[in-house]
């Protein structure tokens, strides 16, 4: 066996099999009345969302802040808001599986439950936003008694199927890897529960044959799923780029520019989640400090890539010289928008690129969970900055209007947050919030190396022709 390059990991050792699973399935076995609080508050949160859309729908779309020109808002902003969460917890999963980055074990599980649930949050801001939602089936391409069929030029048309499609890529890749924690939580259950989670298992028994296909089918959506999670945001980018009007919208640079924020916001999202569940469920063990300090570095080089696609569509558009797009882009920086857009760029490039770059920075968990969450804040101003503005501003000023939401939009964007953490917290309790089997082959793979006086964890690879072990 050799040390692999880079390789040492963690002072102290994983701890034997039994006690892994053991600690790892701890949150599913213990409920307490802290847990039903916070989910009767995140109900209630939701039930207001859902009342403020009812009444949305009853009175019509003038209650909220939308109006010529700015007929998209929060809703809009919100959907590529959530859209871009939900890419980061796939891509960095499937890249880190294909990379077979061993310390990705704890982390891949958070990840892809994140980009699940992100996704179906994201998908309900189309249909609100269409005022008869009760009609969203129009959307989809299907024959009919009147041959009538959507238009395939539509920005809506594109965002459902896309929308469609890495919804149920992201489910089964997020559902091949937790068969065997299944099976394990199935055997460790009795009446009910050991007939719901051996008939979720699909028969898991463990042997080398179902361990061989199972590695091939996730390889195979690692592989399959990351060019539709690039392609699903580069679509939600041409919602914009291939309009005709606005100001700031005609760049070509809105498709990396897109992607490039959406893995950045869903990076710093997958970071607090990560510290939120290390502190409520004392999972300490599993998620250590040189997780965030390599979930830190990723950060640090998409911060740079963003800033850099950033600048690039500012200066396309100080380029153009055009009057209308000038004036956008005056009122973005120095006008009417100025404290969203310098607060997005101290949170987004500044703090980030000179906090990050530091070790002991990425080492403290509060540190980087107070930093995260300012990058997401700055990142919805973003996408505000991106809808918003340019809407404002068309090129005859008899069309110049503003926009601001009011209480029934802030509801609704509230409700969201609401559901997205009320489906995390489920998920806690319902399955294994980090992945058991791949621990346990973490364990397999960490031999002791001393160096000096100090005792690590080094990650060994197995040697040629040996067959790698299977948990």
């Amino acid at each position: 066996m050799t040390e692999s390059n880079g390789a040492r990991a963690h002072r102290h050792p994983l701890p034997p099999d039994a006690q892994i699973v053991d600690e790892i399935l701890a949150p599913m076995q213990r409920i307490t009345w802290r847990f039903w609080v916070l989910v009767a508050i995140l109900l209630t949160i939701c039930a207001l969302g859902v009342g403020a859309y009812l009444y949305m729908a009853m009175t019509g779309m003038g209650v909220t802040g939308l109006n010529r020109p700015n007929m998209w808002g929060f809703m809009i902003a919100s959907f590529v808001f959530w859209i871009g969460l939900s890419h980061s917890g796939t891509l960095i999963s499937a890249i880190l599986r294909l990379t077979k980055a061993e310390w990705r074990r704890p982390v891949v599980r958070a990840a892809e439950a994140m980009t699940l649930f992100s996704i179906m949050v994201a998908a309900l801001f189309p249909i609100i936003h269409l005022g008869r939602s009760w009609l969203f089936y129009w959307l989809i391409p299907y024959p009919n008694e009147r041959w009538l069929w959507p238009n395939f030029r539509s920005p809506l048309m594109w965002d459902f199927m896309a929308i469609t499609t890495y919804l149920t890529g992201s489910t089964m890749y997020f559902f091949l890897p937790l068969i065997p924690d299944l099976a394990t939580v199935r055997d460790r259950s009795t009446g009910w529960k050991k007939r719901i989670y051996g008939f979720l298992s699909f028969g898991w028994r463990g042997t080398a044959q179902q361990w061989e296909r199972l590695e091939r089918a996730v390889s195979i959506m690692a592989v399959t799923i990351l060019p539709v999670a690039v392609s699903v945001h580069t679509i939600v980018s041409w919602d914009f780029a291939m309009a005709i009007a606005p100001p700031m919208w005609h760049t070509t640079i809105f498709g990396p520019y897109f992607v490039a924020g959406a893995i950045y916001s869903g990076l710093a999202l997958v970071i607090t989640v990560m510290a939120v569940l290390r502190w409520v469920y004392k999972l300490e063990t599993y998620l250590r400090p040189e997780h965030f300090d390599k979930m830190g570095k990723i950060l640090l080089t998409v911060a740079l890539v963003w800033f850099y696609l950033w600048w690039g569509d500012f200066l396309i558009n100080w380029y153009g010289r055009l009057p209308h797009e000038r004036l956008a882009w005056n009122e973005y920086l120095f006008g009417r928008f100025w404290p969203m857009s310098w607060a997005m760029l101290l949170t987004n490039a500044v703090l980030p690129i000179v906090c990050l770059s530091f070790r002991k920075f990425r080492h403290s968990v509060p540190a980087m969970v107070v930093l995260t969450l300012l990058i997401n804040v700055g990142m919805y101003c973003e996408r505000l900055l991106i809808v918003i503005p340019p809407l404002s501003f068309k090129q005859f000023p008899y069309v110049w209007g503003h926009y601001w939401p009011t209480w029934v939009e802030w509801t609704i964007l509230a409700s969201a947050f609401a559901f997205f953490t009320l489906l995390y917290t489920l998920f806690s309790k319902l399955i294994p919030i980090i992945s058991i089997w791949e621990v346990r082959e973490e364990r397999i793979y960490t031999t002791s190396k001393r160096v000096g006086k100090e005792t690590y964890q080094a990650v060994a690879l197995p040697v040629v022709g040996q067959e790698e072990g299977h948990g």
